[in-house]
């Protein structure tokens, strides 16, 4: 007949014929003993053999079972004690007795505390086996590249390098070429998940050889900061790398590795990976169109001066005209006029030189520094982009009103941001106003300051006002409601008052038109 193993005997435990077969033995096992214990002359602790009928019930039996099975087997090496030796007691029966109970004793308590390990065991494994399918099933259903692999190895030997003196570990890299690939040989892979074979291909689950080296992009840093930071035994580590994929293509992706407190972990580490491919093109293309609307501005800026300057060298060159013919004319009588001569001169000069120096603001405004940071009196400031806006308010019959609520002292910024802000302000209600085809167009600019003691300047139109649908997506990059647009104007604004602390919000007026504020920090200029 074939003996069952442990296991099979583990397997079977709690159907009902294991059961009733186990308790069958036990009873007639107990049943024997208590016979020979009471029946027979053996002079020997028979009732101890009541320790083989506890293990064998405590297969079937629950912790209070097994209490009362051994107080059954209690009473019954008491009983056959009473029944024989009660009328003729001797010593050596009752240390046997004795000897039965303690036993009994030690056997239970030791059953009943296996029997607490074993429920604590069962129960932690079912708590492992919970967590383990549910860390997998994150693991393969996320949809972040996921690996696991094992760096225990490259560990080990970049502490054999920090133990043999080894301190820059980057300058060791760069003196020893062939250390870096032998370091990605000693990583291997050893799981990954669906992402990671959507993200680089077959090169995610090759388990040929488990190897790095075909997805890590030819001169790549990022590996090199990886086993900086094993090296300096950092917890985590994050950066920006390039992998290859098994197409041949290049992607950035954002890499986050968190590394465990127990060395022996490190055969097992967690990796992710985000494809930021997309992502880096698309601030790349706005970082471009914000530069070539830089540019652009510049360019609108340059026009709209240079409207001005002929517009402002226009008065001044006309009298010099007048004056050299006025001076013609004092030199042809005869004698000449010298007094009228010599005032006429003095006029051409006063003319000529506002004429210089009207050229001089204007190259100033152009070759201004972008960074360089001056105090700025916010009135003036309005007045010189209202002279730049003159040919477009005249052409488009727009009326402007600049009103100041009280006095603002000057604010600190960069002169050429803050007025290309307030021409693409003024050049927005301008065109608003021109495309709704009525009259009259008017443009306020307001000056003041808010509670916390900011500076505003508010630029009010009455055109059509910003519409619902504009109004969430007001200053969204791309975003316009002109056929021609960019769709950065807005944006760009925005950004550039808000690096220098400011900050701009546009709304409708509650009776007609657009408003668009801009705050600015004023700060105490310093003495």
């Amino acid at each position: 007949m074939r003996s069952l193993s442990a296991g099979a005997l583990l397997n079977r435990r709690g159907e009902a014929g294991y059961d009733l077969a186990l308790a069958t033995i036990s009873a007639i096992l107990a049943l024997t003993v208590f016979y020979v214990d009471t029946y027979t002359n053996i002079e020997s602790a028979i009732a101890v053999l009541y320790v083989i009928v506890l293990l064998l019930c405590s297969e079937i039996l629950t912790r209070r079972g097994l209490v009362v099975a051994a107080s059954l087997c209690a009473a019954l090496a008491i009983g056959s004690y009473i029944h024989t030796h009660l009328l003729h007691p001797e010593l050596q029966p009752f240390l046997r007795l004795v000897v039965s109970m303690a036993a009994l004793t030690i056997t239970t308590i030791l059953l009943l505390r296996n029997e607490a390990f074993r429920g604590a065991t069962l129960s932690t494994n079912a708590a492992l086996r919970d967590s383990e399918m549910r860390y997998r099933s994150i693991f393969n259903r996320t949809r972040v590249a996921l690996w696991e692999r094992d760096y225990s190895r490259a560990r080990t030997y970049l502490l054999e390098l920090k133990s043999k003196g080894v301190v820059d570990l980057k300058q060791y890299f760069r003196e020893h070429a062939d250390a870096v690939d032998y370091c990605i040989g000693l990583v291997t892979t050893v799981a990954s998940n669906d992402a990671a074979y959507e993200l680089l291909g077959d090169i995610a689950t090759d388990r040929s050889s488990g190897s790095m080296r075909r997805f890590i992009a030819p001169g790549d840093k990022t590996f090199i900061d990886l086993m900086e930071a094993i090296f300096e035994g950092r917890d985590h580590f994050e950066g920006k790398g390039t992998v290859t994929a098994e197409s041949g293509e290049s992607k950035l992706v954002l890499l986050s590795i968190g590394f465990p407190e127990d060395p022996a972990a490190f055969n097992r580490v967690i990796v992710g990976m985000i494809d930021i491919t997309q992502r880096e093109q698309t601030q790349t293309t706005l970082l471009e169109a914000r530069a070539e609307l830089t540019r652009a501005s510049r360019a609108a800026v340059v026009g709209a001066m240079s409207a001005s300057l002929a517009h402002e060298l226009n008065q001044p060159l006309g009298a010099i005209v007048v004056n050299s013919q006025t001076l013609l004319r004092w030199l042809d009588r005869d004698p000449p006029d010298l007094g009228a001569v010599r005032r006429t001169v003095d006029r051409l000069i006063r003319d000529s030189e506002r004429a210089r120096l009207i050229i001089q603001n204007t190259r100033s405004l152009l070759t201004q520094a972008d960074c360089k940071m001056e105090w700025i009196d916010l009135t003036k400031l309005v007045e010189e982009t209202r002279a730049l806006m003159e040919h477009d308010l005249q052409r488009d019959f727009v009326m402007v009103d600049v009103s100041e609520q009280n006095e603002i002292p000057k604010v600190r910024a960069v002169r050429i941001e803050l007025q290309q802000v307030l021409i693409n302000l003024m050049t927005n209600s301008i065109q608003a106003m021109a495309a709704e085809q009525s009259f009259p167009r008017k443009l306020t600019i307001s000056l003041g300051s808010n509670a916390d003691g900011d500076a505003v300047i508010a630029v009010q139109d009455n055109g059509p006002g910003i519409t619902e649908q504009a109004a969430p997506r007001l200053f969204s990059p791309f975003y316009t409601t002109k056929v021609s647009g960019m769709g950065m104007g807005l944006s760009i604004c925005k950004s550039t008052l808000e690096a220098r602390g400011g900050q701009l919000i546009g709304y409708n007026h509650p009776d007609r038109g657009a408003i668009f504020e801009i705050t600015i920090p004023i700060e105490a200029p310093h003495v």
